[in-house]
This record gives structure tokens, sequence and C-alpha cells, in this order.
């Protein structure tokens, strides 16, 4: 295994703050920041299955898009994508935070839920998107699961998609590596506050789809049986995703949306943002150079937990580096597409 002295976190900007170096404080404290909330205008997305997507979208002086997905558990209310979103629209651009199914503050009309590997909805609303506006620059940015969704979708679709640039997060590229590591020491405390959520998720979904009169669903989440019972992701993704999704099991499932595997069919310019002592991962989860695409540019950092990223050197004042990072990287972007456009 790699430790924070591994030779590939030489070139970062990253820069943790001095009072809040620990990888657990680095997590933690962002998730209890104070957010203004950005105006947004909420839309529903219909999907081919029946079932709808809630997007919240920010206006900005530009035209160009940015689609922004949370990580497990989290919607468009959750502080990094409120505080990205904020940050993308001063810098004038507009904005669409995507609820995963089931996240927008209501049960969705399926059993499916979301997963690490479900990209079916987000080339959905990219489509729907494209469709009504075909010839506005968009870009994407994924948080943690979100990331592992973006990156895989991206390598999917390789030439396919008009993006001009995406970043991604905090990504578990191996997903059977990540669910060993939230089984050891103080990462047990996420994972136990993660599967509570999904166990709420899970339950509020049944009960849903039972008062609307979707018994053939529900039947679905009630053979799963008993899920409080459940202490590992390895458990909750044999018994709840594996069935849901139609993999053989989940060592199938981590084997199929596992990240990593896609990066070099990338065809969009990506930036990708990795802390080497993240609780969620291991580090060697982490590709080398060698496995990227020739668009991606993976920026390695020893400290900065998972999508944590704080800096500042005054104690109290804490500057969330990410929400200066990113923009800055899509605007440069920006720019290259509009050169491009102005040579050809």
């Amino acid at each position: 295994m790699q430790t924070p002295g591994d030779p590939r976190a030489r070139n970062h900007s990253f820069q943790a703050a001095w009072w809040i170096c620990n990888p657990h404080l680095q997590t933690i404290v962002p998730a209890f920041r104070r957010i203004h909330a950005p105006v947004r205008q909420r839309a529903t997305v219909h999907t081919p299955d029946g079932d709808f997507l809630d997007l919240d979208w920010g206006t900005g002086r530009y035209k160009e898009i940015v689609i922004l997905l949370h990580g497990l558990t989290g919607s468009s209310r959750s502080s990094y994508i409120l505080g990205l979103q904020n940050a993308l629209m001063q810098a004038g651009f507009r904005t669409v935070a995507l609820n995963f199914r089931g996240c927008s503050g209501r049960p969705n009309n399926r059993a499916n839920a979301y997963h690490s590997g479900e990209t079916g909805d987000l080339d959905h609303v990219y489509r729907c998107i494209r469709a009504s506006e075909p010839d506005t620059p968009i870009a994407a940015v994924g948080f943690s699961l979100g990331g592992n969704v973006l990156l895989k979708w991206l390598g999917e679709k390789a030439e396919a998609l008009d993006l001009f640039a995406a970043a991604a997060v905090s990504v578990p590229f191996e997903l059977h590596k990540c669910a060993d590591r939230m089984d050891k020491g103080f990462s047990r405390l996420y994972r136990n506050s993660l599967l509570n959520e999904l166990n709420r998720y899970m339950s509020a979904k049944y009960c849903h789809l039972e008062t609307i009169g979707l018994h053939d669903e529900a039947r679905k989440i009630a053979a799963m049986g008993d899920l409080s019972v459940l202490r590992s992701f390895w458990d909750y993704d044999d018994r709840v995703i594996a069935p849901l999704y139609g993999f053989r099991d989940v060592h199938d499932y981590y084997a199929q949306c596992s990240s990593r595997r896609f990066l070099k069919a990338i065809r969009v310019p990506t930036l990708v943002l990795q802390s080497l002592d993240d609780p969620f991962l291991t580090p060697d989860v982490v590709p080398d150079r060698g496995e990227l695409a020739d668009p991606i540019e993976l920026e390695i950092s020893p400290r900065g937990g998972h999508v944590g990223f704080v800096s500042g050197s005054i104690p109290g004042k804490p500057r969330y580096w990410l929400e200066h990072k990113i923009p800055g990287f899509l605007l440069e972007g920006l720019r290259q597409l509009s050169a491009h456009r102005m040579t050809s």
C-alpha cells in the first residue's frame, strides 16, 4: 500500500490548513458548514422506465452548463454541492444539480435506487439537456460515488459525448477495496452512518410504493429482508444493489462498476482530485499515470480527507479549495474551447 509520502503526490497545489490537517477533520468539518443556498429552480425529468429525477438549476451570466453529481446518501442539498454551485454561479456558469433517484426529498416510484455504476440516469439527463440546447457547452462534476459514476460514463460513451470538461473528486476507483477500507478503524463510523441512511432510504421507498399502489415494486424491496442487520457494504450491495440491477452478486457488481477500468477510454478533458489520506479508500486504488487517457489530469494530495480539501492559514477561517480549483479548471476549459472554435 502507498503512503502519504507517495511520490505521486509531489505535484499538487492543495495545502491542508495546519489547524485541520487530520483526515477525519478534513472530512467532517465541511459537512457542518453553514452555506447560503443559491437561488435555484427545480425541474423534474421523467425517465423511460416511468420514474423521475429532480434537478435543481442555478442561473449564471453565461449560457454554459455544469452538471453536478452528489455522493452516496447525498443530494443537491449537500454542503459540497451547494458550495460549488455557489462558486460556479459566481463564476458565471449555469448549474444543474442532479438528485439521484429518491434523493431529492421525495421517494422515487421504482424499487431501483442508484449505485456507483448507474450511468443511465446521468446519460438521460445529459441527452435531455443536449436535445433542448444542442449548441450549449456542457461540463460535469462528480463527488465520491458521483465521481465514479461520472468517470465510468465518460469512459463508456467516449467520443459520443460533447462536453468541454469534467472533474471528479475523491473517487472510489476500486469498489471492493473501498468496501474493505470502510470495515476498518475509524472508517467504520462512516460506514455505520451511511448504512443507517441507506436503510431509512429503502424503508421510506417501500412505504411510498405501497401507498401509491405499486405493490410489485414494493415486493422487490420486501424480498430483501431486514436490511438493518447488514453490517458492511459487501452485505448491502450483495443484498440490495446486485439483485435490483441484475448483477450475479456483489463481486460482479464491483467488477463491472469500478471506474478504474474505464479511464483509458475517456476523451473529455478531465480533472481528478484525490487525497492519499482519504478515510473512505486506500491509496493503492488511485491509478498511476500509465492507466490514464491523455485528457485526464490527475492531482494527488497527501492530505485532504474525503471531499474535504480545507485550506487556510487562519484558525476558524477555512478556505474550501475545491470551490476555487474546479471553477478555475472549467473556465480554462472554456477558454480552450473558444480558442479551438476560433481557429477551426
